[in-house]
């Protein structure tokens, strides 16, 4: 693990830390999913009306909470998103903070994003009279459905916004470094569902069925070549099957197979004529074989993609919290977030925040997951840099 810079925690006092901790606790022990958060919600509204934040509402999109601090001065307007919603898993991290909720963790570092939203709140409204513009905060749910940013912005949340900001807390990433991308930041996420269609019948007679079974297994291997030979090599492209469920019994050929995956690339053209191909590849296959086949499109994002200008401002309001050294390159994530309809829809920046911690490495969305919340006080100050260089009506 890199050794915290000098430069990043000299204006943070033990209070606002302990803050950021307790927050990041709190939140993490009583984890919600998505379009579930409800307590989340509850914790969050209450702790931003203690703040007297000019505008607060709360049930935006479900269960989304959204605050209005505004300076004294003429400036811009930025939006500062973050993530609410945890994940179906159940946490294995031996820490005293651990989830209280069977089956649900916050296995993504979401907690990690609200603790600092809340403390960047909780400084603009100290100092409202000092700053020029307005900041808007939405704490937004069910980003880990890709489900949530959009009814936020169908509901009027970039309504008077110039400019948009997010981070993400990144454990393969040292403590103590940031990543402010120029451009492609991550990739567009696609989940889709083929549903394989035969004729079942008794295992005995297979020339009187149609094995659905023996056409998935088709389809699977078929698909994987609209990456390897349909796909430029210079064109990073995955496409993920990772559910495939049908049949009931050894002695039973089965009638119907469904079959769940993902696509992700950072080519919005290409994703269009990949989710286009993945349907026609299982249609024919299937027809040929006297099945059919139906594709559906269950959700997705756009690749995440940072306005340079911006990401400039972020980079540079970094350089001056970790410094220059500490501000690194990062190679494009193929992981997915909604955080890319706010940036389609406004200027604006989303950046990782490394919080690797001590010992073996972990991955997110796994029950293993853990950050180093040395981390907090470091996304805070590179947060709150961003924001009061972003207000700067210039």
């Amino acid at each position: 693990m890199a050794s915290t810079p000098r430069h990043a925690v000299h204006e943070s006092n033990a209070a606002v830390t302990q803050h950021l901790i307790t927050h990041r606790r709190e939140l993490h022990a009583s984890p919600e999913l998505s379009f579930k958060e409800t307590e989340t919600a509850h914790y969050i509204a209450e702790r931003l009306d203690a703040l007297g934040v000019d505008k607060l509402t709360a049930g935006v999109a479900g269960t989304g909470v959204v605050a209005e601090i505004r300076g004294e001065r003429p400036g811009r307007s930025v939006l500062v998103r973050a993530d609410m919603d945890g994940l179906p898993l159940k946490e294995t991290a031996d820490v005293p903070f651990r989830s209280t909720r069977a089956g649900v963790m916050h296995a993504c570092g979401h907690d990690v994003h609200m603790a600092i939203a809340l403390e960047l709140a909780r400084f603009v409204a100290e100092r409202r009279h000092e700053l020029p513009g307005m900041v808007r905060f939405a704490f937004q749910p069910a980003e880990e459905q890709a489900g949530g940013a959009k009814p936020m912005i169908d509901a009027g949340v970039l309504e008077g916004i110039d400019r948009v900001i997010g981070l993400h807390v990144w454990a393969q990433l040292p403590t103590g470094q940031v990543c402010v991308p120029p451009g492609v930041v991550m990739a567009s996420a696609d989940m889709f569902t083929l549903i394989i269609r035969g004729r079942s019948g008794h295992g005995a007679q297979p020339n009187l069925t149609i094995d659905a079974i023996v056409i998935a297994a088709q389809v699977v291997i078929a698909l994987q070549t609209l990456v390897s030979r349909e796909t430029s090599p210079v064109s990073p492209v995955v496409i993920t099957l990772g559910s495939v469920h049908g049949g009931t019994a050894a002695n039973i050929v089965a009638g119907e197979v469904v079959i769940q995956g993902t696509l992700r690339t950072f080519d919005e053209e290409l994703r269009r004529h990949l989710l286009a191909r993945i349907a026609r590849v299982a249609e024919g296959i299937a027809g040929t074989m006297r099945g059919s086949s139906e594709f559906r499109h269950d959700s997705g994002t756009p690749p995440t993609i940072n306005n340079p200008a911006i990401a400039g401002l972020v980079s540079e309001a970094a350089t001056s919290v970790v410094g220059a050294d500490a501000v690194v390159s990062f190679a494009p994530l193929m992981v997915g977030e909604d955080f890319a309809y706010f940036l389609e829809a406004r200027p604006g920046c989303f950046f990782l925040l490394g919080g690797a911690p001590e010992g073996a490495p972990v991955v997110h969305h796994t029950p293993e997951f853990r950050i180093d919340e040395r981390c907090l006080p470091i996304g805070l100050q590179v947060m709150t840099a961003a924001v009061l260089r972003l207000l700067q009506p210039d």
